[in-house]
């Protein structure tokens, strides 16, 4: 069985490349990064060493490596002839996979193959296919687009090599419904008739309570999300925050609140993780897209606003996330620049997609004071 994954970085080595190699598929790694694929196509193996309770060394053997931006006509090749396609490499950069996937339908006979974007948003692999049809919607029966629900957290690695540390949690849940009963053999993931929940829990709690964490301590001078979190305030802070989304979770998707409770504990301990090191600044990236309409913060919040319900911590982080200023960050630059230059609800409507409703003069109040 082959395999073809977007994204050699630590989530493509550490988490799916590694679920899809203990399910018996050769590896393709596809990436625009010329030392990293170069290094894949000289290795035999790679060491992925979890930490935790419950640690294991894995080596994953059978892979190969793609430079894309190099070779795109042997990225779509791989495609073509793959049973499943896989990617982690970011919301906003679907769109740059999507002609390279769209290339490799077209080249493709035989069964449809299994697409699934693994990314930290709410139906990517819906629109990744959107994008891969867009212009080509003849390729439609050529594939089957599953949404996905993945996490596992993985500190930055050593750049130069391709072992990888990850924690010994992980999860990966597949919607099941758009198989029809032809399911890819993945034992490692979790197959489910309706993937909402699990997606939604795992966004509005550890993406919502890592990004809290992370632009607190930012915002405190604290560079690790561990030191963060000894904090009472920060830690207080997440808590409310989690408290907010916990909330909405249970009334929305009656999970157990007992067990949601252990789930959301389970999760801040995975961030206060020694072993596992990370910054509050690499955390706290790309603050326009978890500023937006349906992410971590602003999504759970309307919810909950719309049910007649406070989301004061969900606001109160979002304002933590305004001074999110890294240099390292083209979106930490583009954030400050929109907050100087537009009025707060032209900033609120822009940037987080809310135009009127119950939540607007909560987030308007604090762009407000976030301009001084």
């Amino acid at each position: 069985m082959r395999a073809v994954h977007f994204g050699a970085g630590n989530i493509g080595r550490g988490f799916v490349g590694l679920i899809l190699h203990r399910a018996g598929y050769d590896v393709t790694f596809v990436d625009v990064n010329p030392e990293l694929i170069g290094m894949l196509q000289q290795a035999d193996a790679y060491q992925v060493r979890e930490v935790g309770p419950e640690a294991r060394i894995h080596t994953v053997t059978g892979f190969t490596g793609i430079d894309s931006s190099a070779d795109p006509d042997a990225a779509a090749r791989a495609v073509a002839e793959a049973d499943v396609v896989t990617c982690a490499v970011g919301p906003t950069v679907l769109r740059f996979i999507a002609p390279v996937i769209r290339a490799g339908l077209a080249l493709r006979d035989g069964d449809p193959v299994t697409v699934m974007a693994c990314e930290n948003a709410i139906g990517a692999s819906d629109t990744l296919r959107e994008l891969v049809l867009d212009g080509a919607p003849e390729l439609a029966d050529r594939a089957v687009f599953a949404n996905t629900a993945v996490d596992r957290i993985i500190p930055p690695q050593d750049p130069h090599g391709l072992d990888v540390v990850v924690e010994d949690f992980f999860e990966w849940s597949i919607d099941r419904g758009p198989f029809g009963g032809t399911a890819p053999t993945i034992p490692d993931a979790h197959f489910v008739d309706d993937l909402a929940p699990f997606i939604e829990r795992k966004l509005f709690t550890v993406n919502t309570g890592h990004a809290t964490t992370a632009y607190a301590g930012y915002a405190a001078g604290i560079e690790t999300i561990a030191e963060a979190l000894q904090s009472p305030e920060i830690r207080a802070a997440v808590e409310a925050s989690l408290a907010d989304t916990s909330r909405l979770l249970v009334a929305k998707f009656g999970f157990d609140p007992d067990e949601h409770a252990a789930y959301v504990a389970r999760a801040i301990a995975r961030f206060e993780n020694p072993a596992l090191p990370d910054t509050c600044e690499r955390i706290g990236r790309q603050p326009l897209r978890k500023l937006s309409r349906h992410e971590r913060f602003v999504q759970p919040a309307a919810e909950l606003a719309e049910r007649g319900e406070s989301a004061d911590a969900l606001v109160a982080a979002y304002a933590s996330a305004l001074r999110f200023d890294a240099e390292s960050d083209e979106q930490a630059a583009e954030l400050q620049r929109l907050l100087a230059e537009l009025d707060p609800a032209a900033f609120v409507a822009e940037v987080s997609g809310i135009d009127g409703g119950p939540l607007q003069a909560q987030l308007v109040g604090v762009v407000q004071a976030a301009k001084g």
